[in-house]
């Protein structure tokens, strides 16, 4: 009875979490317009969301804010995870807790502080600020993920590689980096998903003309919902989940494989 009231228990979680989502993919394929009625089931609303350059090209300015952010948020928090590894212990601690303030605080106090550093130093909305605004944020969710693998790093192998007369830089990318990369790899995974998942933010470092795929379903939802928006919705949602997957089975795949 008790196991039996523990998966009734997870099942309805399961329910409550995602049912929503099953009603938005299946919705997706509805052909009719109506949320009410189901007209059979279409491919059609996929077809025009490829075919409308608007929306394909908000979806290339998120691929390409998401993939750079997490790319250079990926080698400034690595860097900084090496040089937070070495200090003592107090200054290591508040580091962390400096570095954890992003991800601990609101992100709408984030953005709208965000949004008045760049209209203090006259910085153009654009791009570019939704850019640096993505690398901040992003920095710390690699730190969190990379100060793990540094701890349980063996800093003797580093010190090894250089008394047999290896450069810094050829015992770094030899010795270090193989060590640390699930975790680099699972910051960057991390980064590039909440890069591509963020709204608040984005909506207020953003300039015109300028859109990504969540400031463009915002846009829309105010002229009504667009069965598009639903297809979007859908292929958005299967890409975060198959990344979220990745981020949570690649550490104890590299794990297994180094005990291997």
């Amino acid at each position: 009875m008790k196991k039996a009231l523990k998966i009734l228990y997870s099942a309805l979680i399961f329910v409550f979490l995602y049912a929503p989502m099953v009603v938005l993919i299946v919705l997706s394929f509805n052909k009719s317009k109506s949320r009410a009625k189901w007209g059979g089931f279409t491919f059609d609303w996929y077809v025009k969301l490829f075919g409308d350059h608007i929306i394909m090209q908000a979806l290339i300015n998120t691929l390409l804010i998401a993939f750079i952010s997490a790319l250079v948020a990926c080698i400034i928090g690595t860097i900084a995870a090496l040089a937070m590894n070495k200090m003592g212990t107090l200054a290591k601690s508040t580091m962390l807790g400096v570095t954890n303030i992003p991800m601990l605080n609101a992100d709408i106090v984030t953005g709208i502080s965000l949004m008045l550093l760049f209209i203090f130093f006259r910085f153009k909305f654009g791009f570019v600020s939704i850019l640096l605004a993505h690398i901040t944020f992003n920095i710390s969710y690699v730190i969190l993920s990379v100060m793990p693998r540094i701890k349980n790093m063996n800093p003797s192998n580093y010190e090894a590689a250089l008394d047999l007369g290896a450069t810094p830089v050829y015992a770094f990318f030899k010795v270090i980096l193989p060590d640390i990369w699930p975790g680099v790899l699972s910051g960057f995974l991390m980064a590039f998903t909440m890069s591509l998942d963020d709204f608040i933010i984005t909506h207020f470092t953003k300039g015109a003309g300028v859109d990504t795929i969540s400031t463009k379903v915002y846009a829309q939802l105010k002229k009504g919902i667009d069965p598009k928006m639903y297809a979007l919705s859908t292929l958005i949602f299967i890409s975060v989940l198959v990344l979220l997957i990745l981020i949570n089975t690649l550490p104890a795949a590299g794990k297994k494989k180094k005990a291997k």
